[in-house]
């Protein structure tokens, strides 16, 4: 029997049979909607109010030790508890104990390798978004960390992948870094199980330095902030609240459409709040969460917006800078950019507020300018020159893919071209080397991620990328509707890769393929 059968089929019913089956109509009304892309949960226990708990700020990494020019990391994945809630002990799957995990701070082409340890009850893979990696290493659904105890006695531990390459209890995951310094992030990655692993903990970031970067003058040390956004609810025991079905992958049918938390957390706290000095501030944004988009705008006390001033992508500094009053961040994308404190009032607040949302969503975090201080950093008008250039007619072919609902063995899915994934499949073959066109259309919004390369957006609906969509990028949110063209050059290493919608209940319902590159 192939995967595909032995997969549970998924009746999909509540908001997606709406927005997925009746056209462009609902769809339209979506694009400015794109936070309600799924069903959002109701916490059950006591929410503190917004700006009062301090920002955690993520520790870093330390090598376990340096051979031959690579660095060792070790990173146990366990379960804890913690207090994310005042007052409420929540469990959590985490890597090595914290929620984000710690991150690694990698300079670029210095190689490093992290040893996963898996002390969690259940299989687990690790994917670093964004890097460029070596097949073994790039963290396919099915290449499983089985836990020590009874390992096949777990879910797909012996499916039919005859290319899956387990492991018991550890796993040695090698960067090459060897790509343009920016920020990636690593998360679970396994099979039918990414979006609840995600939710209970298992996200970290991952930062990637050189010295030109370093040169450029931007602010830095502790005026540079790593801010990774996600929503959860909580239930009333202070368990993560999350509608999984029981024995088996997917969500409860109102949601599969996308789960949504009513708590914002930032860097693992719910709407915290940093202070900060009257000076420039670097504000490298993830979204972490599984199906909330965001539009953020920085908002004084008086009620002035603040510019965002775009500084790099996905994939790494743009040639130069984009200045925004809004900025839309869409599951798994990452925006750098700088904030200047120095205009607002000491004493006074600037809140990140999220545009899409409504109630407690709206807020993010809040920043409370604390003293005047001397700001020696700048925002140089040309950031970088390494951009590929890339252009059409450089493609040697162009692709066509679709990003829809659809009908999957008599039941419905998140499919790409009508096809669920399967790993057994090779869905698009490319060359080492070859540049190509990717045109890529969805019925909701559809935040579509590729392994191994970044890319350019080329155009939207036929006309010119939005201003966010500048340099070069791995993450794409595609809009109702929407037809979207990117190009890239696939290179870098040899093997299976993949590329899929980044809404992980999505993901986790078959929206990925398969791609090999040869």
């Amino acid at each position: 029997m192939s995967e595909i059968t032995r997969r549970r089929v998924l009746g999909i019913g509540g908001g997606l049979g709406l927005v997925a089956f009746t056209g462009l109509t609902t769809a339209n009304a979506l694009t400015r909607r794109p936070a309600r892309t799924g069903a959002e949960l109701t916490s059950e226990v006591p929410l503190p109010p917004p700006f009062q708990i301090p920002l955690p700020l993520p520790r870093t990494l330390r090598p376990v030790g340096t051979t031959g020019g690579t660095d060792h990391y070790a990173i146990t994945q366990r379960e804890t508890t913690a207090e994310i809630i005042p007052g409420v002990r929540t469990p959590l799957w985490t890597y090595d104990g914290t929620f984000p995990g710690p991150t690694i701070e990698a300079r670029r082409g210095r190689p490093v390798t992290v040893t996963h340890r898996n002390e969690l009850p259940v299989p687990t893979v690790v994917h670093l978004h964004g890097g460029r990696t070596p097949a073994s290493s790039d963290g396919y659904p099915t290449d499983l960390v089985l836990p020590r105890d009874r390992p096949m006695e777990h879910p797909h531990a012996g499916m039919r992948d005859p290319r899956a390459v387990q492991t018991v209890l550890t796993r040695d995951y090698t960067f090459p870094t060897d790509q343009r310094p920016t920020m990636l992030w690593y998360h679970d990655h396994r099979m039918d199980y990414t979006a609840p692993a995600i939710w209970r903990g298992l996200a970290g970031m991952h930062v990637i330095r050189d010295d030109a970067e370093e040169a450029l003058g931007l602010p830095a040390g502790p005026r540079e902030l790593h801010l990774m956004i996600a929503d959860r609810a909580f239930a009333a025991d202070g368990t993560l609240h999350y509608p999984a079905l029981r024995g088996r992958p997917g969500v409860q049918p109102e949601y599969e459409a996308g789960v949504l938390g009513d708590v914002i957390l930032v860097n693992g706290a719910p709407w915290p709040v940093h202070e900060v000095d009257a000076a420039r501030h670097r504000l490298r944004l993830l979204n972490a969460s599984n199906a909330r988009h965001y539009e953020l705008e920085a908002v004084t006390d008086d009620g002035r917006r603040l510019e965002l001033v775009q500084i790099g992508a996905d994939q790494g500094l743009l040639a130069n800078p984009v200045v925004h009053r809004t900025l839309p961040l869409a599951p798994a994308e990452r925006y750098d950019v700088v904030v200047d404190f120095s205009g607002v009032r000491v004493g006074s607040r600037v809140r990140l507020v999220n545009r899409l949302g409504s109630g407690r969503t709206r807020a993010v975090m809040a920043f409370r300018v604390a003293r005047r201080a001397r700001d020696d950093s700048r925002v140089p008008r040309v950031l970088a020159r390494d951009i590929p250039a890339w252009r059409r007619s450089d493609a040697v072919r162009v692709r066509d893919f679709s990003f829809r609902a659809g009908r999957m063995n008599g039941g419905h899915g998140w499919l790409i071209d009508g096809r669920p994934f399967d790993p057994a499949r090779t869905d698009v073959t490319v060359r080492m080397g070859d540049v190509e066109v990717w045109r890529m259309v969805a019925d909701v919004h559809h935040p579509v991620h590729l392994h191994l390369v970044g890319f350019k957006v080329l155009s939207r609906a036929g006309r010119r990328p939005h201003p966010h969509d500048a340099g070069l990028k791995d993450t794409i949110s595609l809009r109702p509707g929407e037809a979207a063209e990117i190009i890239t050059r696939f290179d870098g290493y040899r093997g299976r890769y993949l590329f899929h919608c980044h809404n992980a209940e999505h993901e986790d319902m078959g929206m990925m393929a398969n791609l090999e590159v040869t």
